[in-house]
């Protein structure tokens, strides 16, 4: 049974993208923030947990692709689950920059729309290597 290879060439390709595209992301939605503080009469109050939340995001970011990662290359089901619990709070946190954060761009609809594909596309492929490292 051990023969067969059951991590998942996909899910691997597509956390490698991710963490690209995250790093963009991050950097992207920094400067965005940095640029509305300039620019727009931003709140003091709502800098500091804009700017914190994103800084969560970020660390629940590295530990999802690298538990996702290594339960997916270790064929564990346990890391890739807990990765697949994070993401539950990664999507919160994109959907609370795409809906809720004080002022909300074009730029923030367009880049959270692609983050929250990827995770929606991730998660299908994470419940389909747990799957198949329990059978």
């Amino acid at each position: 049974n051990n023969s067969y290879q059951l991590s998942s060439v996909p899910l691997q390709i597509l956390f490698y993208v991710n963490g690209i595209y995250y790093i963009f992301y991050f950097l992207v939605t920094l400067a965005m923030i940095v640029y509305k503080s300039q620019v727009f009469s931003y709140p003091d109050d709502f800098l500091a947990p804009d700017l914190a939340l994103l800084f969560i995001m970020a660390i629940l970011e590295v530990l999802r692709l690298y538990l996702g990662s290594k339960g997916n290359l270790t064929e564990e089901e346990a890391p890739l689950g807990l990765s697949l619990v994070i993401t539950v709070g990664s999507v919160i946190l994109s959907v609370y920059f795409l809906v809720w954060q004080t002022y909300v761009l074009k730029a923030d609809v367009i880049i959270n729309a692609v983050l929250l594909f990827t995770y929606g596309l991730e998660s299908v492929l994470k419940v389909i290597a747990i799957a198949a490292f329990v059978s």
